[in-house]
Formats: structure tokens, C-alpha cells, sequence
């Protein structure tokens, strides 16, 4: 069983156990990293969904790094149980929720306030736009949504009047960083 590590924080060093069925592709450790080298104090204190989350790895983190509250969101069984072995593992008891739903469908709003960060990790074959879409009225006004995508494909330079700001490439890897365009007044 190849096993993860938390980065930073709180829960630094702690070691997550890795799927042990094919197509489930986690965020690798250095590119979870980046990540979060970039959202840094966003956050701290945040209202963080990890969609399409796998393993957990990146809602872990969030709540490493002092996120408020984290939704972990997958279509898998496996899934699922995986992250509830993982939060068991780095002793997390509370501020997360587990829900099993399909973000690429039409996707009930998780029974929480609007989300300050979203994380997107959909299998490489999935269009990451159409999972963002699904979850983009869920995010804050000045809320961030990030997905991970293959490098190979590319992301949409907007999403449902989200814009991509940023766009961080590693490996066969990429993170696209979208939010809403302010308004000026």
C-alpha cells in the first residue's frame, strides 16, 4: 500500500493510506504543496469543499492548514471509506462532512453556507468544466475554485462567469485557479 504524507500544519507528517483499485488518481504530495503554497492564509478559517476528493488528501490539508469546516464530496464507495479511514488515521473527530454524490451530475447543494474554497479533482478523462459547473453557485462571492485537470487537455479560460486568473502546470498535471470578476462601482 503506497501511502501519502500531510504536508503542513496541525496534522503535518501524518501519513494517508492510497487507493488500491485502478483509476482513482490521487494529487500527488509535491503538486498538493504548490497548492497550498499558494492559497495559504485563504485558508485559515475557510469553508473548504473537496470535490471529487479520493482520498481526502487535499480536505486533510485544508483542515491541517486551519480550513473552518471541510465537505468531502466523491461518487465512490471505496472512495468515501477511504477518507473516513484517513481522517481516523490523522485523529480528525470533527468540522468535516462525508457525502457520496456525483458532481459531473446534477449535484444537491451540500446543507452548508456558500463554500470560500472549492478543489476540483476529476478523473483526467472527466471535462473539468462540466464538474466546475456543477458546483461554481456554490461558491462565495469572493470564494476561489481550483481544479486539477491533464496538462494534456487544458481548462476553459472561463467557467459560468468564473475566470481563470491563474494557471500552475507540474508533470502531466495542471491547477487552473478561477474566481468571479469584480465588480466595479
Amino acid at each position: 500500500m503506497h501511502l501519502m504524507r500531510i504536508i503542513a500544519g496541525t496534522l503535518k507528517g501524518r501519513r494517508l493510506e492510497a487507493p488500491d483499485w485502478p483509476g482513482l488518481r490521487p494529487t500527488s504530495d509535491k503538486l498538493r504543496e504548490t497548492l497550498f503554497n499558494i492559497l495559504a492564509e485563504r485558508v485559515v478559517g475557510a469553508r473548504v469543499l473537496d470535490g471529487c476528493a479520493g482520498t481526502g488528501a487535499v480536505g486533510i490539508e485544508a483542515i491541517s492548514r486551519g480550513a473552518a469546516h471541510v465537505t468531502f464530496v466523491d461518487a465512490d464507495r471505496r472512495a468515501t471509506e477511504l477518507i473516513r479511514r484517513n481522517l481516523a488515521r490523522c485523529a480528525v473527530a470533527d468540522g468535516y462532512a462525508i457525502i457520496r454524490a456525483d458532481l459531473g451530475a446534477d449535484a444537491a447543494r451540500p446543507p452548508q453556507a456558500a463554500f470560500d474554497l472549492i478543489v476540483l479533482d476529476p478523473p483526467y478523462d472527466a471535462d473539468p468544466a462540466v464538474v466546475a459547473r456543477a458546483v461554481g453557485e456554490w461558491l462565495a462571492p469572493d470564494g476561489l475554485l481550483v481544479v486539477e485537470y491533464a496538462r494534456r487537455t487544458g481548462a476553459p479560460a472561463a467557467i459560468d462567469g468564473l475566470r481563470r486568473t491563474r494557471e500552475v502546470r507540474a508533470g502531466d498535471s495542471a491547477l487552473g485557479f478561477y474566481t468571479r470578476p469584480r465588480v466595479k462601482g
